[in-house]
């Protein structure tokens, strides 16, 4: 597994996010693309940049700009709305999203001028802070942390709203996915086929998260084949490694444990 910095944070184009520009990339090689479900749901951290007083068809600079004659909410005032928009939500995806309607991408049918009702969808925003205004731009930075599925973009949108104003997102750069940190990762144009393989790391830090379980010589032989295993009185996914070496994802099923994905050849 890799983990990228992009060298620049910006909104993408068509009202989408490019996910090359915002931050904190992880990408998935080989046998461990095996593993992208125990990721791609993992939370995500941002730090958001909203320009004030004017809204965006797409929520974003991308799109359609018309000026509000509306000034700036002064700090005081986002600061007390935003515990408002932190906890369990319900979200309405915007029509830029890449959700599918009768098979077709949301961002499509809104390149088409048309817009459909969206049922909201529960979120869970788990810190929303303001960490910067800028007055003079009518812009304020944020940071956000929540769980995957969250649209920044309508939160500001949202929390915009509820100031009696507009707003738009005009940057995002993505800083965490769970447990990996931004910090620690490369930016691209530090890579090449040279030094590729000296920054890859193993599939079990992606998955650090999940609980680990260490497995003997005759149970590595039942993983290598898919068997199950004894129950271990675990909720949920876990781990199943031997000699730190990850060998598959187990589930608990009742008085066994069944594979869920087997990274180790037979």
């Amino acid at each position: 597994m890799k983990r990228l910095l992009p060298p620049k944070t910006k909104v993408g184009h068509s009202g989408t996010l490019d996910p090359l520009a915002c931050g904190l990339l992880v990408i998935l090689i080989g046998r461990s693309t095996r593993l992208s479900r125990y990721v791609t749901d993992l939370d995500k951290a941002y730090t958001a940049t909203a320009r004030f007083g004017a809204v965006s068809d797409t929520l974003d600079a991308d799109g359609n700009i018309a000026s509000l004659d509306a000034p700036m909410p002064d700090e005081a005032a986002i600061r007390s709305t935003l515990p408002s928009f932190t906890g369990e939500l319900l979200q309405v995806p915007p029509m830029t999203s890449a959700l599918k309607r009768e098979g077709i991408r949301l961002y499509d049918l809104h390149r088409r001028g048309v817009s459909i009702k969206r049922e909201p969808r529960p979120v869970t925003v788990h810190a929303f802070d303001l960490i910067a205004t800028d007055p003079a731009q009518q812009t304020a930075t944020f940071e956000v942390s929540c769980s995957s599925g969250t649209y920044v973009r309508t939160l500001i949108a949202d929390l915009a709203e509820r100031l009696h104003t507009g707003a738009y997102l005009t940057a995002l750069r993505r800083t965490r996915v769970g447990h990996l940190p931004v910090e620690s990762a490369l930016n691209p144009g530090d890579l090449s086929s040279n030094t590729i393989d000296n920054h890859i790391i193993p599939p079990s830090e992606a998955i650090s998260h999940l609980p680990r379980v260490e497995v003997d010589g005759e149970e590595e032989l039942a993983v290598r084949s898919g068997r199950t295993l004894g129950a271990r009185g675990l909720e949920g996914s876990f781990r199943v490694e031997r000699g730190g070496v990850l060998l598959a994802v187990y589930r608990e099923d009742g008085a066994e444990a069944r594979a869920e994905v087997v990274l180790c050849a037979t």
